[in-house]
């Protein structure tokens, strides 16, 4: 079952992301953009979810989709071990940030936010389920997006309200064309290491091979 009427409504603009230009007013000055380019930890319309110390010497972004099952890969198989290897131990600080190819992925974030209520734990929790969810996600979008925030305490009421908020819905979108036309993020995951950007599904020995050397520099 598709998500809410008035909810799908909202969202169903992901795909014509060319006339956000005229619907955004905060989008960034040229100048701005340019440097945008060259900050790629810098947020812009929501606040980062961050795990890992802020002062670590690495810094990973990754761009990701709940419904992208080369994202979900990465979750349950990658990720783990960059936790404990290298967030857990101080070395890397990790940036999510959702990058959605549909309706559903933007719902997501959307209820994640409203969840976590700016608690990073919460919020790469709330992801994780969501990875883990997947295929339900993809067939039952309203059923298991009120699921996974009834087991985080949140009403289905609540769930719904939030898939109306406008604010947050524009601020989503805002951040996805700058991650598109200033960072060139065109699929996910799109992974960015201290700036140098990875496209794609990458094994735990790429990025080994990429940060041991940043760590000793």
């Amino acid at each position: 079952m598709p998500i809410t009427r008035r909810a799908f409504g909202l969202v169903l603009s992901l795909v014509a992301l060319a006339a956000l230009a005229a619907t955004i007013e905060f989008l960034p000055s040229r100048e701005a953009a340019v440097q945008a380019a060259f900050d790629v930890t810098r947020p812009v319309s929501l606040p980062d979810m961050t795990l890992g110390a802020s002062d670590a010497p690495v810094t990973i972004t990754e761009y990701a989709a709940p419904t992208c099952p080369h994202c979900a890969r990465f979750n349950g198989d990658v990720f783990p071990k960059i936790k404990s290897e290298y967030i857990d131990t101080g070395k890397v600080r990790y940036v999510f940030r959702n990058f959605p190819l549909n309706a559903t992925d933007a719902a997501c974030e959307m209820v994640a936010r409203s969840i976590a209520m700016g608690d990073p734990a919460k919020y790469f929790a709330v992801i994780d389920a969501m990875f883990r969810q997947q295929s339900a996600l993809l067939e039952r979008a309203t059923e298991t997006l009120k699921l996974i925030g009834k087991q985080a305490g949140l009403s289905s009421q609540a769930v719904e309200d939030c898939l109306r908020d406008d604010g947050l819905l524009a601020k989503i979108k805002a951040d996805r064309k700058i991650a598109q036309d200033i960072l060139t993020v065109d699929g996910t995951p799109t992974f960015f290491i201290n700036g140098e950007k990875i496209v794609g599904e990458t094994p735990i020995e790429e990025f080994e091979k990429r940060i041991n050397p940043l760590l000793k520099s």
